[in-house]
């Protein structure tokens, strides 16, 4: 059988450090499960927002070069996607233009969290809104032209329902729309009216502010499927983790859908943390949300059942020994992290037959 496609993206600040650390966690798990894959790296360094400040001679450049990543972003994905992979692991890159590339692919972020007894799902619509768009600018204004449109509000839905009955069997419970929809001269009510009848479903758009008075009176539901619009996700993503998901950010790793016909469900992985461009080549960057991007994507795309607990169990062994870096109270460096973390991965790895993974998540 020929070995699974993986993808791999790398931006500046702290990128070019972590890559390394995906690509022998990565190598060690399918060598412990026997298997291979093929590994493709992006032949460009993507800017952060940080790189591009110090680079751009003024906005006009900014721009282009900003153009420029999206582009190349966007054509990488595509290709990767033709040829067969079906995930991509990505290191931050500059906001802006990875938003034009969630535009022109209609991404998706998926987050699976929990409150005690009750599940949540959010699915947070990163096509469109005012962080996707474009800039004109004028005597000392800019002028941001962005969207809402049907057609990716039913496609965002539809998405993140069938994801939600292939995490509930019973299917959600609630499907809450979290959307700044006052705004949109009514449109809204219409489209989810629309998606209700068609999906057998109460879906109701709320206001974000109503969102959070009722998270922090009641907590969510249990199976609640929460899709939310950017400009309220993005900022209460780190919220929700800590208060469902006993998480700190700079551990997480995210995933990103591609909806866009064309990209067959391309999944991309990255860190929650930013590029860290301060930290770039100190071998200080906190790679733990690395490390479980490499099990995610082993155990979800490379034939690796239960890489993901035995990598969760190899981080704790790790940091029970005090291998931590200093942004959670430890002295060691990245290097001194993964070399833990690797050693007490084959002492706890055990091989194990996972269950499917659900068609949307592959």
């Amino acid at each position: 059988m020929t070995a699974p496609l993986i993808a791999l993206a790398v931006g500046r600040g702290t990128g070019p450090d972590l890559a390394p650390v995906f690509e022998r966690v990565l190598d060690r798990i399918t060598a412990l499960h026997g298997t291979q894959v093929r590994l493709v790296r992006s032949p460009r360094l993507y800017h952060s927002y940080v790189s591009l400040r110090a680079g751009a001679s003024g906005t006009a450049e900014f721009a282009a070069l900003t153009e420029q990543d999206a582009a190349h972003y966007e054509w990488f994905c595509r290709e990767q996607a033709a040829a067969g992979a079906r995930a991509v692991f990505r290191t931050a890159i500059n906001a802006q233009s990875l938003y034009l590339v969630r535009q022109r692919l209609a991404a998706v972020k998926v987050e699976q969290l929990t409150a005690g007894a009750a599940r949540l799902l959010l699915v947070r619509d990163q096509a469109q809104g005012f962080y996707t768009g474009e800039n004109r600018h004028e005597d000392g204004r800019v002028v941001r032209t962005m969207e809402f449109s049907r057609a990716v509000t039913e496609r965002v839905v539809r998405y993140a329902v069938d994801r939600a009955r292939e995490s509930w069997p019973e299917g959600p419970a609630r499907v809450l729309l979290a959307y700044k929809y006052h705004l949109l001269d009514g449109v809204m009510d219409d489209w989810t009216a629309g998606l209700s009848a068609e999906l057998g479903l109460d879906i109701a758009p709320f206001q974000p502010d109503t969102v959070n008075r009722n998270l922090i009176a009641h907590g969510p539901e249990d199976r609640t499927l929460l899709v939310a619009g950017n400009e309220w996700a993005d900022i209460m993503h780190v919220v929700l983790l800590d208060r469902y998901g006993s998480e700190r950010q700079e551990n997480r790793c995210a995933e990103n859908v591609h909806l866009h016909p064309a990209l067959h469900g391309l999944t991309e992985y990255q860190t929650v943390h930013g590029s860290a461009d301060d930290l770039a080549g100190r071998d200080l960057v906190n790679p733990v949300a690395t490390v479980r991007a490499a099990a995610r994507i082993a155990e979800r795309h490379a034939g690796c059942p239960g890489a993901e607990a035995a990598t969760e169990a190899a981080i704790a062994a790790a940091q029970a020994r005090g291998a931590r870096t200093p942004d959670l109270g430890g002295t060691a460096g990245t290097t001194e992290v993964v070399d833990a973390v690797l050693a007490s991965l084959a002492g706890t790895f055990v091989p194990s037959q996972a269950e499917p993974v659900p068609a949307a998540a592959r």
